[in-house]
């Protein structure tokens, strides 16, 4: 028994690690909640599985958000911002299909996975998109949340 104990004390504190954050020190994390109507024609796009919309709205995040239906009613939103520099003026992604694309440093994102496609091996951390709740209502709305 005291074995068994020992073994649970043991995996505890090597399980507690101080250097296992995955938050981005560039962007802040906003509290927001915005409602996406399909039956709307700017976002009816997000009918169609595979498809991606920008949503500009200043409501939403920091510079915005990329909204993609990845089939099934599950939707995937990230924030617009570069995750790997402060905001500023070349900051805001540009989206092509379902790449979203920074012009700061050229670094293209999946808008499914938020994922960075084009990792340069140069020995710095670059951090992945920032990613935000969405749940599809059954109603044709998409609530998008922080």
């Amino acid at each position: 028994m005291k074995r068994i104990w020992g073994l649970l004390i043991l995996v505890l504190i090597l399980s507690c690690d101080k250097e296992r954050t995955n938050r981005n020190p560039f962007l802040q994390e906003i509290l927001f909640r915005f409602d996406l109507d399909l039956n709307l024609p700017l976002y009816s796009p997000l009918t169609n599985s595979g498809s991606s919309i920008y949503i500009s709205n200043a409501q939403v995040g920091t510079r915005g958000a990329f909204v993609t239906n990845t089939g099934f009613n599950v939707f995937r939103v990230f924030e617009a911002s570069c995750p790997n520099h402060a905001p500023n003026e070349c900051s805001t992604m540009s989206l092509d299909g379902i790449v979203a694309t920074c012009s700061c440093e050229d670094l293209e994102y999946s808008t499914i996975t938020g994922q960075l496609l084009n990792n340069p091996n140069d020995g710095t951390r670059y951090f992945d998109m920032l990613e935000y709740r969405a749940s599809f209502n059954g109603s044709n709305v998409v609530v998008i949340s922080n």
